[in-house]
């Protein structure tokens, strides 16, 4: 046996958004962030099997973004698919918007260096987004 896997999500990470829902005072035990983490993990796993399936049946090897959302309309959670395709609208955009940021910030770096001769040094002033979603929301 020896070096096996855990196939669960991070107790740590499953623990902090847990406590983003409940008041401040509250404590969370490490029985119930255990639970927790399973049913996550048991979550995740049924929706991207739903998803692997139908890739498989399309003859497609990678599963996306799309077809999370089409397995959680499939299993009958179609609110979270909704919540989700508008999640992954949002994170096209916003990479997109940080592709073509990067992309020009290059670009005007490339000028600056022909007419000065040297590198730029200025510093790129973009910034990864930020894109957070709290399913329990």
């Amino acid at each position: 046996m020896g070096d096996e896997q855990n196939p669960f999500l991070p107790i740590a990470n499953v623990g902090r958004i847990m406590k983003q829902i409940l008041p401040p005072s509250a404590k969370v035990s490490k029985e119930a962030k255990e639970t927790m983490q399973e049913c996550v993990t048991e979550f995740i796993s049924f929706v991207t099997s739903e998803a692997s399936d139908k890739c498989r049946k399309g003859s497609r090897k990678t599963i996306c973004g799309d077809d999370i959302c089409w397995a959680l309309g499939a299993v009958g959670l179609d609110n979270y698919a909704q919540a989700i395709v508008r999640y992954l609208h949002k994170y096209r955009v916003a990479a997109l918007n940080q592709h073509k940021a990067t992309t020009r910030s290059f670009e005007d770096k490339d000028e600056e260096s022909d007419r000065s001769g040297e590198p730029s040094h200025q510093e790129d002033e973009t910034t990864t987004p930020q894109v957070v979603m709290n399913i329990f929301i």
